[in-house]
C-alpha cells in the first residue's frame, strides 16, 4: 500500500487515508479536519492532532519521501509512489497551526463515454471534441482547482491515434496515458547541487523529439509563449489544461502566461497569436459535488479593432443538468 509510508505518522487520521470513498484530506491545523467524497467537502467531528505531533510527522513525512520541511524551508509539495500528493505548511508561515492536504490518486481511468454517463459532458459535444482530436485541433481545457481539467485531457487524448508520437509535459507525473509510441517528461524543482529543470525547459527540448503530438499537463507560466510558437509552426493537435474561472478569463490567463515569458511581444500581437492557434476551449467546473462541461468554444481568430476573440459556441451549457 503507498501509504504505508506516512501512516505510523498520522494515526488519528489512518481511516480517513485508507478510506477509499474519500479522494482528499485537509488538515487545518490541530483540531480541524476537512474531507473530500463524491466530490463534496465535509467536515470530520472529533478529530485531534496536537500541534506538536503534527509538525513531527509532517517532518518525518518529508523525510521519508525523500524531502524536507524546517522553518527555512516551510513548504513541502510532495509525491507518494502512486502518485498521491502531500502537501503542507508549517508555522510561522501557517497561522493557524500546522497544514497537511493529501490529495490521493485514483486508479480508475475515466473514459469519455463514462464521462457521459455521468453527466459531465454531451454525447453531441463529446462527438465534436473526438473530431477535433483525430483532425488535429488544439484543444485548451479550463477549470477551477479540482475541478476535472486532468480528467477530461486524459478521456479526449485516447482518441489520438496509435500511430502517433506523443511528448507528454507535466510538472508532476499523473496524467495516466497508454500509447505505444509515449514519451513521457517531468520537470524537477531545485535541488541540493541539482538545477531545477522547468515546464518550459521540457517543451524546448521536446521539439527535438519529433513529436507528432504534444500533451502539456498544464500552462502556468512562460511557456505559454513556447507552446504558442510550437502551435503556429506545424505541431498541431495539442491538448492542454489552464486554471481558470471561465472560458473567458482561460484566454486571458493564456495571454498573461504570455506576458511571463519575457519575450516582448505587443499585446495585440499576443492575442493574435493565440486566436490562431488555439482552435477549441473546454471549460469545466463543479458543480454540488459533480464535474461539468459549462462551455465549449470554438475560436475563430482575434479581432484587434474591438479587442476580442471570434467564438462560435458548441455549447452554451452540458445538456445533462447537475
Amino acid at each position: 500500500m503507498s501509504f504505508d509510508v506516512i501512516l505510523p505518522f498520522l494515526r488519528p487520521i489512518e481511516n480517513l487515508i485508507k478510506d477509499a470513498s474519500i479522494s482528499e484530506i485537509m488538515v487545518n491545523g490541530p483540531a480541524c479536519v476537512f474531507i473530500e467524497r463524491n466530490g463534496r467537502i465535509e467536515p470530520v467531528p472529533g478529530v485531534t492532532i496536537a500541534e506538536k505531533s503534527l509538525q513531527v510527522a509532517v517532518r518525518n513525512i518529508a523525510r521519508a519521501l525523500g524531502d524536507e520541511i524546517s522553518e527555512e524551508k516551510p513548504l513541502l509539495d510532495s509525491r507518494l509512489p502512486d502518485g498521491s500528493r502531500v502537501a503542507a505548511v508549517i508555522p510561522p508561515c501557517s497561522v493557524n497551526g500546522t497544514t497537511l492536504t493529501i490529495r490521493k490518486f485514483h486508479s480508475h481511468l475515466f473514459t469519455a463515454e463514462e464521462l457521459v454517463r455521468a453527466g459531465s459532458v454531451s454525447g453531441e459535444l463529446l462527438q465534436h471534441l473526438r473530431d477535433a482530436v483525430e483532425h488535429r485541433c488544439n484543444i485548451l481545457i479550463s477549470g477551477g482547482t479540482s475541478s476535472g481539467k486532468t480528467t477530461l485531457l486524459t478521456a479526449l487524448a485516447a482518441f489520438i491515434s496509435d500511430a502517433d508520437r506523443v511528448i507528454l509535459i507535466e510538472d508532476t507525473s499523473e496524467i495516466q496515458m497508454h500509447k505505444p509510441n509515449l514519451v513521457r517528461f517531468e520537470a524537477r524543482r531545485e535541488q541540493p547541487e541539482l538545477p531545477a529543470v522547468t515546464i518550459r525547459d521540457l517543451l524546448r527540448a521536446t521539439l527535438r523529439h519529433r513529436p507528432d503530438r504534444i500533451i502539456l499537463g498544464e500552462v502556468r507560466g512562460g511557456e505559454a509563449f513556447d507552446l504558442l510558437q510550437a502551435l503556429n509552426t506545424g505541431h498541431s493537435g495539442t491538448l492542454s489544461t489552464i486554471h481558470a474561472n471561465s472560458a473567458a478569463q482561460a484566454l486571458s490567463r493564456l495571454t498573461s502566461c504570455v506576458l511571463q515569458s519575457g519575450v516582448e511581444l505587443p499585446y495585440q500581437a499576443i492575442r493574435a497569436n493565440i486566436g490562431d492557434a488555439v482552435h477549441l476551449l473546454v471549460h469545466i467546473e463543479r458543480r454540488n459535488g459533480r464535474r461539468v462541461v459549462a462551455e465549449a468554444l470554438e475560436l475563430e481568430r482575434f479581432d484587434a479593432q474591438m479587442d476580442r476573440f471570434i467564438t462560435h459556441t458548441l455549447t452554451a451549457e452540458n445538456e445533462v443538468r447537475p
